[in-house]
């Protein structure tokens, strides 16, 4: 076979195949874009309704009053030496009546005890913790501050996962609401306040609040606190800052709105202690443990007929560090999208099942469509379309209208979302932010959408070989004001 018969016999191929999905993969982006339009529009609509009532939310009430319900801040750890001071401290000094933190140390191999041992005074306790959920690793010990004022518990334990720390931090917790935050975190001083609110509106149907999600990397940090708010110098860390903007502050917003939240992110996520107990806690075996604990308890409310609610909150803010290199960024977006398959999978028999309603009709749906097939469909739809542009087959017409659908639709619609987010809460104060946010809502469609699309597929396709899920390491600023970078391993 000669090389013109080998590009005569692939114009072929490629041109029957673009007759069949030329017109479909259109269609699928124009509705991936649209129903992103329409979440961003259900979440502008619930930061006016949320900022109508900011002056009369009764924060400072709050503050002063002792009937809140009470908080456990649940703070699993394993190695996280470089941060896990500051993180407590700040824990400790939040804005709330009554609120208890617990630190599970899961095995750390480096310093994290000992900088805490000696940063709060600790002493062993002979203290009994619960067995209301089932755990895997072995509780070594109880320590708490020597002054005994301090709501402060620190629970040592054999290395056994986060999701199983979790769940002996839940053990160990005393108050109705429990609230899981990652030791590399900083929660805004007012985040338990506002965080509880729907506790308070409606005590006896909110079972789980989440919070939005912001990166840290390039913000200066004074005492645990945020206290100015600046972009990382990097446009990996930039175009992040992008992402998490658009889904864990409008997307879950706009699905909050609609009342079919079915993801709230493991790193701040508040829940009622004993609907925890009555699903069983988070899964150790699960990579999506935040994602499966949520769907399972839709399903466990639903199938019991009681009426719930799982509502996201826009403020307060957990701010934490996102990956700084690619090699960082890869391990954790395959994580992020095997997770995503294995839970859709598991939940299978809830989607498109009116028992479930809007979950299982429209959530679950969505999920399978534009989260899970997306990468799938992007990088199978680029290639055939740059491919038939070169060998003649596709028309220049419908490459600039497959560019202006996948990716012009898509840089306008994130253009829209930081339109929203600058005028609801204005984080970002300087102009030169403003201007690079907006640079990194175009760059993010030159390269790195196409990454991430590949290394997601390269997590689903692990999963679906039933390859051993292997935990990366993370190469960490920490956040104090003079910190070097420490290698901290997210073996779990």
């Amino acid at each position: 076979m000669t090389w013109s018969d080998f590009v005569e016999g692939s114009r072929h191929v490629i041109s029957a195949i673009m007759g069949l999905v030329a017109t479909p993969v259109l269609i699928y982006f124009l509705v991936v874009n649209t129903s992103l339009l329409v979440l961003i529009g259900l979440a502008a609509w619930e930061f006016l309704r949320q900022n109508r009532r900011k002056g009369y939310a009764g924060r400072e009430e709050t503050v002063a009053s002792q009937l809140a319900q009470g908080v456990s801040v649940v703070l699993p750890s394993y190695n996280e030496e470089a941060v896990i001071v500051t993180s407590v401290q700040a824990m400790l000094s939040m804005r709330y009546p009554r609120h208890e933190v617990i630190v599970v140390d899961d095995g750390s191999t480096d310093a994290t005890f000992e900088h805490l041992r000696r940063a709060f005074e600790l002493v062993p306790v002979q203290r009994e913790v619960p067995s209301d959920l089932p755990t895997r690793g072995t509780i070594v010990d109880v320590h708490i501050p020597r002054d005994g004022r301090t709501r402060l518990v620190v629970v040592r334990k054999e290395n056994s996962g986060k999701s199983d720390a979790i769940n002996v931090g839940i053990n160990a917790a005393v108050e109705p609401l429990v609230v899981f935050v990652d030791a590399d975190s900083i929660l805004d001083p007012d985040a338990l306040i506002v965080v509880t609110k729907p506790f308070a509106d409606d005590p006896t149907r909110v079972v789980a609040t989440g919070g939005v999600i912001r990166a840290a990397n390039g913000c200066k940090v004074v005492d645990g606190r945020i206290v100015e708010v600046n972009l990382a110098k990097p446009w990996i860390v930039r175009i992040q800052v992008v992402e998490y903007l658009r889904a864990f502050l409008l997307g879950r917003t706009g699905w909050s709105r609609f009342g079919a939240l079915i993801l709230i992110s493991g790193a701040f996520g508040m829940f009622r202690r004993d609907v925890l107990v009555e699903v069983g806690g988070l899964n150790p075996d699960s990579i999506g443990e935040d994602f499966e604990l949520v769907l399972r308890i839709h399903r466990h409310m639903i199938e019991n007929r009681r009426d719930y609610r799982v509502q996201f909150v826009a403020e307060p803010v957990s701010w934490t560090e996102v990956p700084m290199t690619a090699t960082v960024l890869r391990g954790q977006r395959k994580r992020w999208h095997r997770g995503l398959w294995e839970t859709l999978w598991k939940y299978r028999g809830m989607a498109f099942n009116p028992r479930y309603g809007r979950v299982g009709l429209v959530a679950i749906p969505y999920y399978w469509a534009f989260e899970l097939i997306a990468p799938l469909l992007e990088l199978v739809g680029l290639i055939l379309v740059v491919l038939g542009f070169a060998l003649g087959v596709v028309s220049t017409p419908y490459a600039l209208m497959f560019l202006a659908v996948a990716y012009g639709y898509a840089i306008l619609v994130t253009l829209v979302a930081m339109a929203v987010e600058e005028l609801t809460f204005h984080k970002y104060t300087r102009w030169r932010d403003l201007g690079t946010i907006l640079l990194a809502s175009v760059l993010e469609n030159v390269g790195y959408r196409q990454a991430t699309a590949w290394w997601r597929l390269e997590g689903w396709w692990a999963s679906l070989r039933g390859k051993k899920q292997v935990w990366g390491t993370m190469t960490r600023q920490g956040f104090d004001d003079e910190s070097c970078a420490v290698t901290r391993s997210e073996r779990r």
